[in-house]
């Protein structure tokens, strides 16, 4: 049994899905074949080779389907003319491909046979799969994510807190340092008085009332 692949697609495994699928419209054939020949090659399920090509691959190849189309076309045209030129072909022909195919139909451009709709849901089984994998993936994640904006949040509230403290802590050390300053200036204004005080002469009067300077 082949093992299934759960790694990233490459670049190398989109053109091979690209390929495989281009060939399969251009000959007639269905996606769902082209899906499991792809799986096969290169060793992923045809469920994952389908989303990967309706979510991402299909979009880069327009022009390319078109043109697929445009030659599938061409060669059923050309088959029927030659069953009509053919002189011992029966009256009663086989419907080709294109005249038994579903208007619109989301998967292909052949009638849906038993083994066709029975491949259609086995993909779409695991298309459901895959997608509820990557659901669950997403959730996981986002579950991470909200854990990490809780812890971001709580570590910002803390910074928030331990800011507000400093500042406060700030607001209270200047209040202090100007305290301090008025302090100092007072205390040196008062030492200038003074010095100017004792700077001044002093007289005293002596017994016949003269003044007397004092040293």
């Amino acid at each position: 049994m082949t093992a299934v692949r759960q790694d990233a697609w490459s670049p190398d495994d989109d053109l091979i899905l690209a390929e495989v699928t281009l060939r399969h419209i251009r000959e007639g054939s269905t996606q769902l074949a082209a899906f499991e020949e792809v799986g096969e090659r290169i060793g992923r399920t045809s469920a994952a080779c389908g989303f990967r090509w309706n979510s991402c691959v299909r979009k880069r190849y327009e022009d390319a389907i078109q043109i697929a189309k445009q030659q599938r076309q061409k060669r059923n045209y050309m088959k029927k003319q030659t069953y009509a030129a053919t002189p011992h072909v029966s009256s009663i022909h086989v419907l080709d491909n294109e005249e038994r195919a579903y208007k619109n139909d989301p998967l292909t451009d052949e009638a849906l046979s038993v083994d066709a709709v029975i491949r259609f849901l086995r993909q779409w089984k695991g298309t459901y799969q895959e997608l509820n994998r990557q659901i669950k993936t997403l959730e996981r994640d986002l579950r991470e994510k909200d854990d990490e904006l809780h812890a971001l949040r709580e570590l910002n509230e803390r910074l928030s807190l331990e800011v507000n403290n400093a500042q406060t802590d700030y607001r209270a050390v200047n209040d202090d340092y100007k305290t301090l300053i008025q302090i100092m200036d007072r205390a040196r204004r008062l030492t200038v008085l003074t010095e100017e005080d004792e700077a001044k002469p002093r007289f005293k009067m002596d017994a016949n009332g003269n003044l007397e300077r004092i040293e």
